[in-house]
C-alpha cells in the first residue's frame, strides 16, 4: 500500500465538519429526484411505458452496481492527483459525470420527444450509465474519508450524522423548490393532476438543485483537507500517537479484499446496510404514487409529504450520535425498525383522503433516519482501523445496495396491472407495494441483526498481524501474514498481556513458543 490516512483521535474542527458534511450534497439532489421523481415523471408527465421506465431504472442502478467495486478498489490503490488526495480526485471525477448527464434526464428526448418510447429509451439509457458512474465515484469516496479522518467511534457517528443531515436538507429542497413549482406558481385553470403540461416545471426543478449541488461541491473541495502519510515503519514509529508496539502494529494492519471476502460480519452487515437502503428507497419512489394514486391527493402532496418525512428524518438524524453512545447501535437500530414497520402499517390502513397520512410520514422519516445513520455507523465500525480498504467495503455494500434497488424497481413495474400510466387497480397495487416491501426488508435487517447481537463489530477472525506484526524468529524479525491466525476471542487477551508485560508468548499458530515479543518501537 502506496499511502495511508494520518488518523487522530482529536475532535475536528468544524469547519472542516461542514465541509465534509456538503460534500455529498450534489448526489443527495440528484437521487432525490432519481428515486421520489424519476418514475412519476416517465409516468404521468411522458406517459412512458411502465415497464420501460422500470428498465431504465434497472440499468442505472447495475451500472451503479457495477461501477461501485471497481471504484473502491481503484480508490484504495490509485493515489490521487493535482495534490488532492485520492478519495477527493475519484469525488471530483464524479461530481463532473454526474453535473454532466442528470440534467438530460429531465429536459425531455431532444429533437425525439414524440419517437416511440423503445427508442427515446436507447436516447436516455448513455445518461442514465454516465449518472450512476458518477454517483457512485462520488457516494464511495465521500463515505471513506469518514474513517480516514477520525478513528474516534463518537466523531465517525457524528460525522454520518451530519452527513445524513445534510441529505435531508437536500431531501426537503427539493421538495420545497418542487411545491413551489407545483403550488405557488401554478395558474388557476390548471389540473390538479400532473399530466405533459408539467414538462416545464420538471426542467426548472432540475437545473436549479444541479446548480445548487455544484456549489456546495466546490466548498467540500476547498474546506476538507486530505492529508496522507506513506505507509512505513519509521514514519509510523516516528508518530506521536504511536506510544506501543501495539499502537505502532494496529495501524500497520493490511486487509484486503480478499480478506474482507473472510469475514462473517462483512457479510451479516452488508445485509443489513442493503435491506435499509432498500426500506428507504422503495418508501422514496412510490411514496408519490401513493398518495395521487391510491389516496387521491392533489398534486402539491408529492413535495408536501415527502417534505414532512425528511423534516422528521432531518431532527431525529441530529439525534442520532447521542442515542448511539446512550444505547449502542444495535438497541438503536432495532427502534427505527419499529418506527418504520408502525409506518408501513398505517400506510396499509390509511382511507382515500386521509389526513393521518402526516402521522405515517413522521414515523417513516423517523424509522427511516434512524436505520440509515445507524447502518452506516456499523459499516464504519466494521472498517475500524483498515481505512486502506476502506473504499472496497463502502463499495461492496453499496453493490448490494444498487443491485436489490434495481431489480426491486424492475419487478414492481413488471408486475405493474397496467401498460402505461394508472388504471383503477393501481389504488390497491401502491398501497401493498409501500406496505409489504419496506416491512419484509425491515423484518429482514432485524434477523440479520440478531445474528450480530453476540459480536462486537469491529473484530477480526484473523488478527495476529494486529497484535503481534513483528516477532523474533532465531534471532531475526519476521512479519506475520494474514495466514497466521489464532482463536481472538480466547487468546487475544494473553497476548495483549505478553506484549504489555515484555514476557514470552505462548505457542500459538504463527508464533513460536517460547520466542521473545518486540516491545519497543525500533
Amino acid at each position: 500500500m502506496s499511502s495511508q490516512r494520518l488518523i487522530t483521535k482529536q475532535s475536528l474542527p468544524l469547519v472542516q465538519k461542514f465541509a465534509y458534511s456538503v460534500g455529498h450534497v450534489l448526489n443527495d439532489l440528484t437521487a432525490s429526484m432519481w428515486f421520489t421523481y424519476m418514475i412519476i415523471y416517465f409516468h404521468q408527465v411522458k406517459k412512458f411505458n411502465n415497464a420501460l421506465a422500470g428498465d431504465l431504472v434497472l440499468i442505472g442502478q447495475i451500472s451503479d452496481a457495477v461501477f461501485t467495486p471497481f471504484i473502491g478498489y481503484e480508490s484504495d490503490r490509485v493515489k490521487g492527483c493535482c495534490n488532492m488526495g485520492k478519495r477527493k480526485t475519484w469525488h471530483f471525477i464524479g461530481t463532473i459525470c454526474v453535473m454532466c448527464s442528470f440534467p438530460f434526464l429531465f429536459l425531455g428526448c431532444i429533437t425525439c420527444d414524440n419517437a416511440p418510447d423503445w427508442s427515446q429509451f436507447i436516447y436516455y439509457a448513455p445518461f442514465v450509465v454516465i449518472f450512476q458512474f458518477g454517483w457512485a465515484s462520488t457516494q464511495i469516496n465521500h463515505l471513506s474519508l469518514i474513517p480516514d479522518l477520525t478513528d474516534c467511534a463518537n466523531e465517525r457517528v457524528g460525522l454520518n450524522g451530519y452527513r445524513y443531515a445534510f441529505t435531508v436538507l437536500s431531501n426537503m429542497m427539493v421538495y420545497g423548490i418542487a411545491w413551489l413549482l407545483f403550488d405557488v406558481h401554478q395558474t388557476s385553470d390548471a389540473s390538479e393532476q400532473l399530466g405533459p403540461a408539467d414538462s416545464s416545471r420538471f426542467q426548472m426543478l432540475v437545473l436549479i438543485v444541479v446548480s445548487i449541488g455544484i456549489l456546495f461541491s466546490i466548498i467540500f473541495h476547498i474546506g476538507v483537507r486530505e492529508r496522507a502519510i506513506e505507509n512505513n515503519p519509521e514514519s509510523l514509529n516516528d508518530s506521536a500517537s504511536m506510544l506501543t508496539i501495539e499502537k505502532s502494529t494496529m495501524k500497520q494492519v493490511v486487509m484486503s479484499w480478499k480478506c474482507w471476502l473472510k469475514e462473517h460480519q462483512f457479510y451479516q452487515v452488508a445485509v443489513i446496510y442493503m435491506s435499509t437502503r432498500l426500506v428507504v428507497n422503495i418508501s422514496q419512489v412510490y411514496l408519490p404514487m401513493y398518495l395521487t394514486e391510491t389516496l387521491k391527493l392533489d398534486k402539491d402532496s408529492i413535495a408536501i409529504i415527502p417534505l414532512i418525512v425528511y423534516v422528521s428524518g432531518f431532527v431525529t438524524s441530529l439525534l442520532m450520535k447521542y442515542v448511539n453512545a446512550a444505547v449502542g447501535r444495535k438497541v438503536t437500530y432495532l427502534i427505527g425498525i419499529g418506527f418504520q414497520i408502525g409506518a408501513c402499517a398505517a400506510f396499509y390502513f390509511l382511507p382515500t383522503g386521509s389526513k393521518l397520512v402526516y402521522g405515517a410520514a413522521i414515523l417513516s422519516g423517523v424509522g427511516g433516519s434512524t436505520m440509515l445513520v445507524t447502518s452506516l455507523a456499523m459499516t464504519a465500525d466494521l472498517i475500524g482501523e483498515n481505512t486502506e480498504s476502506g473504499a472496497f467495503v463502502y463499495g461492496a455494500m453499496s453493490f448490494t445496495d444498487k443491485l436489490s434497488n434495481g431489480a426491486a424497481i424492475a419487478l414492481i413495474q413488471q408486475l405493474h396491472p397496467c401498460g402505461a400510466g394508472c388504471c383503477p387497480l393501481c389504488i390497491s397495487y401502491y398501497r401493498h407495494i409501500l406496505t409489504f416491501v419496506p416491512g419484509g426488508m425491515s423484518v429482514i435487517a432485524g434477523i440479520a441483526l440478531v445474528t450480530l447481537l453476540p459480536q462486537v463489530l469491529g473484530t477480526r477472525r484473523k488478527k495476529a498481524v494486529a497484535l503481534l506484526k513483528q516477532v523474533t524468529e532465531n534471532g531475526t524479525r519476521r512479519e506475520i501474514t494474514q495466514d497466521d491466525s489464532y482463536d481472538s476471542d480466547e487468546q487475544e487477551p494473553l497476548l495483549r498481556d505478553c506484549i504489555e508485560n515484555s514476557v514470552k508468548a505462548p505457542s500459538f499458530s504463527g508464533v513460536p513458543e517460547g520466542k521473545d515479543i518486540i516491545t519497543d518501537a525500533t
